[in-house]
C-alpha cells in the first residue's frame, strides 16, 4: 500500500529543498483555483481530457468528464481534470500510429508528474486507448478506462451507413466508375452523423472490447453507443470505481497479466477484431512485462471461432451489437477457454462476472460457439522468406479463393509511388498477380500508415475485380477487408526480405501452411541484398526519436527503452 504521507495533494512534491514548504505552497496555490481545504484532503482523482477540436471521436468527452466528475465526488474524491495528447485518426501526418507512443509518454509522465491517487483515461478513437493503457501501465498507478463509444448508423437511400467500411465501399464504387460525383459527396455527409467511434468492429471497437477484457474498463461498457445515456451513467460509475480503487491500491499490474493478456487475445479473434489489434496489444502486454507470440496467437486462432457477425466481416454495426448482448455475450460463448480467475478493476475476478445474468443475447448477432460466424480465429499469423519474423493476415475478412495461391509482384516502393503509379492505364498488372508495397513500416519515415489496403488498380475495379492478394509492412484500418498481407517484419525500410522484391518476381502464399514465400533463388537475393540501401531519412525532433527506437511489429512498435520486456 501507499504510504499515507504520500497520498491525495502530498504525492510527489515539488523539489524546493523543504517538504513541508513544498506541501505548504502547493496547498496555497490550490487554493487560488478556489479549493476549500476540505476538498484537498480527499484521494485526488486525475481525469485525463483527450477532447480536441480535431478529434470527432472524442465530441462528446466533456460531456463525460462532468459525468465522471459526478461519480469522483459522490464517492468522497476531488475530481482533477488535466489535459494530455489527442489522437485523431485522420487528422495526423503522417499517421496517428507514429504519436501512439509519444501520447503514452503523456499519459505515463501526467500521471506520474501530477498528485493522484488513480486516473480515469477517457479515450476511444484507435490510437488513444492503447496509448492510454500503456501509459497508464508504465506508471502503475490504479486506473481505469473509459471509452468514448461508438457513433450512430446514419442512412443513405433506405440503406444504414457506418464509418468507415461503408466509406472504403462506396469509394471502391466510385473509383470503378460506378457512383458519380454527385452521389459521393451525398454519401460523404451521411458516413458520420454523431460524436463517437466508427460504428462497425474496425480498431476503435476493438481496443474498447480488449480493454474491458483485460479488466481495465467496467463490464458492459466497451459497447455503449456515444450518444446513448447509458454512456454518462457508465461514466459515473466510473469515477465512484476511481476511488474504490485508489483506496484499495488496485493498480494495473495486478490485472494485466499474462493470462488477461491471453484472454484478451482469444477476445480479439472472437470478434473478429483489427489487425492492429495484435499490435497494440503486443505493445500493451509489453508494458506488463508480457510477450505475445505469433505462434501462440495461431494456436488460440486455431481453436477460437468468430462469433460476432459485425462489419468488415459481416453485417451489423456497433449499435446492434450493444443491443444485441455485448462483449459480456462473447465472454460467455467463450467462457470455457477463458482464465476466469483474472482480476478485474472492479475488485471481482472475470469468473465472477460472467456468473450474473447475461441478459438478452441476438444470436444472429453474437452466435452461439458451436454455430460460429466464421469457423477459425479472425486473424492469422503468417511466416515465410518473405516474413521471417511474421506477419497478419485477417482471414475472416478475405477472399478465400485466393489463400493458396501463386502470383507475379507488381511492386510498389513507397506510398508514394503507390498513390503516384496505381491508376496508371498503362501499369502491367492483371487480377492474378499480387500487389507489393515496400518502404511503408515503422522505420520507413512514413509512420506505418494505413495504406496497407492496397487499392484495387483503377483499370481493374473499372473491369469489376473485387479482390487481390496485397503484401506490405504497413497496417490497415480495422474497417477494411481483402485479401491483404500486413506487418511484413522485418520491414523493407530494415533490410528485409520484403526489399528485395522487384517486378516478375513470383509468390507463393499458403494460408493453411502458415508461410507466404519469395520464390526467387538464394543467389540472386544475395546479389540483390548486397546492393541495397537504407531509406534516406533526415528526420528531427519527435520524428527522429521514433524512426531511432521503434521495434518492429511482433513487438507492438513499442520504442524499445519503454518496454518492460
Amino acid at each position: 500500500m501507499v504510504n499515507e504521507t504520500e497520498k491525495g495533494l502530498s504525492r510527489g512534491l515539488t523539489n524546493y529543498g523543504d517538504k513541508d514548504f513544498s506541501l505548504y505552497l502547493r496547498r496555497s496555490f490550490a487554493k487560488a483555483m478556489g479549493f476549500s481545504g476540505e476538498s484537498l484532503e480527499k484521494p485526488m482523482i486525475g481525469i485525463a481530457d483527450t477532447s480536441s477540436s480535431y478529434n470527432n471521436c472524442h465530441r462528446n468527452v466533456p460531456e463525460q468528464i462532468e459525468a465522471v466528475k459526478r461519480g469522483v465526488l459522490a464517492a468522497g474524491g476531488l475530481p482533477m481534470v488535466f489535459p494530455t495528447i489527442s489522437l485523431a485518426e485522420t487528422f495526423l501526418h503522417p499517421t496517428s500510429m507514429m504519436y501512439r507512443n509519444l501520447m503514452s509518454m503523456d499519459t505515463e509522465e501526467m500521471i506520474t508528474a501530477q498528485p493522484m491517487d488513480a486516473v480515469v483515461a477517457i479515450g476511444g478513437c484507435d490510437k488513444t486507448v492503447p496509448a492510454q493503457l500503456m501509459g497508464a501501465l508504465s506508471a502503475n498507478r490504479p486506473a481505469i478506462q473509459l471509452i468514448t463509444g461508438p457513433m450512430m448508423t446514419a442512412r443513405h437511400g433506405g440503406e444504414r451507413l457506418g464509418a468507415c467500411t461503408d466509406c472504403r465501399r462506396f469509394w471502391a464504387m466510385y473509383r470503378a466508375g460506378e457512383l458519380g460525383d454527385e452521389e459521393i459527396v451525398a454519401v460523404e455527409s451521411r458516413l458520420a452523423t454523431t460524436a463517437g467511434t466508427c460504428p462497425v468492429m474496425g480498431t476503435a471497437s476493438t481496443m474498447a472490447c480488449i480493454a474491458e477484457t483485460m479488466g481495465m474498463a467496467l463490464p458492459g461498457t466497451a459497447a455503449i453507443p456515444a450518444v446513448h445515456a447509458d454512456r454518462l451513467r457508465a461514466a459515473e460509475e466510473t469515477g465512484k470505481q476511481a476511488v474504490r480503487i485508489a483506496a484499495a491500491d488496485l493498480s494495473p499490474d495486478k490485472i494485466v497479466t499474462e493470462k488477461s493478456v491471453e484472454n484478451a487475445l482469444r477476445v480479439l479473434l472472437a470478434i473478429g477484431g483489427s489487425t492492429n489489434g495484435i499490435i497494440h496489444l503486443t505493445a500493451i502486454a509489453g508494458r506488463a512485462g508480457v510477450r505475445i507470440s505469433l505462434d501462440r496467437l495461431n494456436e488460440i486462432s486455431d481453436e477460437t471461432p468468430v462469433l460476432v457477425n459485425l462489419k468488415p466481416s459481416g453485417d451489423h454495426y456497433m449499435e446492434d451489437f450493444f443491443s444485441g448482448g455485448g462483449l459480456g455475450a462473447v465472454l460467455r460463448e467463450i467462457k470455457h477457454l477463458l482464465h476466469l480467475d483474472t482480476m478485474t478493476v472492479t475488485g471481482e475476478t472475470l469468473g465472477v462476472r460472467l456468473e450474473q445474468d447475461p441478459g438478452y443475447i441476438d444470436p444472429d448477432i453474437v452466435r452461439p460457439f458451436a454455430e460460429p460466424h466464421y469457423p477459425l480465429g479472425g486473424l492469422v499469423a503468417l511466416f515465410g522468406s518473405l516474413a521471417p519474423n511474421g506477419a497478419i493476415l485477417k482471414r475472416a475478412a478475405a477472399d478465400d479463393a485466393l489463400f493458396e495461391s501463386e502470383g507475379r509482384a507488381v511492386v510498389f516502393t513507397s506510398p508514394a509511388d503507390l498513390a503516384e503509379r496505381i491508376d496508371d492505364p498503362d501499369l502491367h498488372v492483371t487480377p492474378e498477380d499480387f500487389i507489393v508495397l515496400q518502404n511503408a513500416g515503422p522505420k520507413s519515415g512514413y509512420g506505418m500508415p494505413e495504406c496497407g489496403y492496397l487499392p484495387i488498380p483503377g483499370k481493374l475495379a473499372r473491369a469489376g475485380v473485387k479482390d487481390m492478394v496485397r503484401i506490405s509492412d504497413a497496417r490497415m484500418s480495422g474497417t477494411a477487408y481483402g485479401t491483404i498481407i500486413l506487418h511484413v517484419s522485418p520491414e523493407a525500410a530494415d533490410g528485409g526480405p520484403l526489399a528485395l522484391v522487384r517486378n516478375g518476381d513470383h509468390i507463393r502464399l499458403s494460408v493453411s501452411e502458415r508461410r507466404f514465400d519469395l520464390l526467387v533463388p538464394e543467389e540472386e537475393l544475395a546479389e540483390r541484398r548486397a546492393q541495397w540501401k537504407a531509406v534516406d531519412a533526415e528526420p528531427r525532433g519527435y520524428a527522429k526519436l521514433y524512426q531511432d527506437h521503434v521495434l518492429q511489429a511482433e513487438d507492438g512498435c513499442d520504442f524499445d527503452f519503454l518496454r518492460a520486456v
